[in-house]
């Protein structure tokens, strides 16, 4: 090997043998990460990378406590991003989605197990918290065929193997998300099977330190990205060609540009499209002197959701007045909403008190007033007052949850939508909105904009 090779294999040939994350100075590494431009950018903005071999000790000791204080034998996630979180592994993510390949058995002991494609067991090896890398999980119809019931008894052997040397012999497991024939194999393999997402968004519902300081990396690459989206669309909407499509693709490039990971929707849309709310961007092309909404519901560099919306107004033309005072409206909305937030608030007093959006935006006002995020949309959801249901979320807030406060501000029979979104840190005496991206200022009613 020579030396000009083994120099480009160096992420910052200026660095040791790790990167300030802890992860390996090395280009040809296995576990994916942020890349020299996201490096670059972070650094000028004068932030603290995550430890990462400290995030994944903490998300694998709160997993493990977790399951220990409810007396289980373990947990079995087949969640992709679930497995994510207990391993900080990733593989063919979305494809996992519908096609559930890979498991995860984190036992009482804290003993962790992995099953992953037939070929890629090397995909976790770079965390020593896995234990052991297997294959067989792969529970669905297309990968098994009419076979796939014996396939399912032979992986529930493996895990009670592992449950009696490492979970106690404790037969109550919990288990996120399973194949019809996965569960039926467990059952009769005497196992108790009880609800793993309830372990799992508890547990991912606080964020350690090292979380935190890849959120706040994420956010300023997610912001970063949806700047260089606003400026195409800026100079690109009058010229009359671009479409909806066009504008949403800057987004995806440049969150990938900076090891960002996906994008969970299409919700970009503009002018009449934008209500009612839910429309998937498309080819439609934009015109000036119209608004554009979207919500990014972006995944990015760490894995970390990044989940803000903005509305913008494009054009020389000043916006109609009733949408500036839905956009007014709207910012009254999440900010009141926020002022509320600090640990010990009762999750249905937020229900409760939230600010009353007026009459006309009552009929399309948005699912939720707040949700946790994480390494997606999260536990817990915050309803509104019409949609809570009694004893669902009769839950405390607390120090490192980090919720995303909503407004969806959309005229019934009108032809505009404004969309905000913020996501915000609840710290140990009240909160830290961790977003820092503005408000149109032409929607605002800004006469100079």
């Amino acid at each position: 090997m020579n030396q000009h090779y083994r120099e480009t294999r160096k992420i910052d040939p200026t660095k040791g043998a790790t990167l300030p994350d802890g992860s390996p100075n090395d280009a040809d590494r296995v576990e994916i990460g942020p890349t020299q431009l996201a490096f670059r950018e972070w650094e000028a903005a004068g932030l603290v990378l995550p430890n990462l071999a400290n995030m994944r000790r903490y998300r694998w000791e709160r997993l493990t406590r977790h399951v220990v204080e409810r007396g289980y034998g373990g947990l079995l996630l087949f969640d992709p991003l679930n497995i994510r979180y207990a391993t900080d592994s990733t593989n063919m993510q979305l494809w996992n989605t519908h096609n559930p390949f890979r498991a995860v058995l984190l036992c009482a002991d804290g003993y962790m197990v992995m099953w992953d494609y037939k070929n890629s067991p090397f995909l976790s090896e770079f965390n020593p918290l896995v234990r052991e890398q297997r294959s067989g999980a792969d529970l669905f119809y297309f990968d098994r065929g009419d076979k796939v019931g014996p396939a399912s008894d032979v992986l529930a052997g493996e895990i009670r193997e592992l449950i009696a040397e490492h979970g106690g012999g404790e037969m109550r497991v919990a288990v996120d998300k399973i194949m019809l024939h996965g569960l039926r194999a467990l059952e009769r393999a005497g196992f108790e099977v009880m609800d793993g997402e309830e372990v799992t968004e508890k547990s991912r519902s606080i964020k350690g330190p090292d979380e935190i300081l890849a959120m706040r990396c994420a956010s300023n690459a997610c912001e970063t990205s949806v700047k260089l989206m606003e400026d195409f669309a800026r100079t690109n909407v009058p010229l009359g060609q671009t479409s909806e499509d066009d504008i949403w693709a800057v987004m995806h490039a440049e969150n990938i540009r900076r090891g960002g990971e996906w994008i969970e929707t299409r919700l970009l849309s503009s002018g009449p499209r934008t209500n009612p709310w839910f429309q998937e961007c498309g080819p439609r092309i934009t015109q000036n002197n119209e608004i554009i909404s979207f919500d990014t519901d972006l995944v990015g560099s760490y894995g970390i959701c990044v989940d803000i919306s903005r509305s913008w107004w494009i054009g020389e033309q000043k916006p109609p007045r009733d949408m500036v005072y839905a956009m007014q409206h709207g910012v009254e909305h999440i900010q009141q909403n926020m002022a509320m937030l600090k640990p010990g608030v009762m999750i249905p007093e937020l229900s409760a008190n939230t600010h009353v959006l007026d009459p006309q935006f009552q009929k399309l006002k948005y699912g939720c007033l707040m949700h946790g995020v994480g390494l997606c949309d999260e536990w817990p959801l915050v309803a509104y007052p019409d949609h809570a249901v009694e004893g669902a979320y009769d839950y405390p807030l607390e120090a490192g949850m980090v919720l995303c406060v909503e407004a969806l501000v959309s005229p019934e029979g009108g032809d505009f939508s404004i969309k905000l979104e913020d996501q915000v840190l609840i710290t140990e005496d009240g909160f830290e909105n961790l977003t820092r991206y503005p408000f149109d200022a032409a929607l605002m009613g800004n006469i100079s904009a």
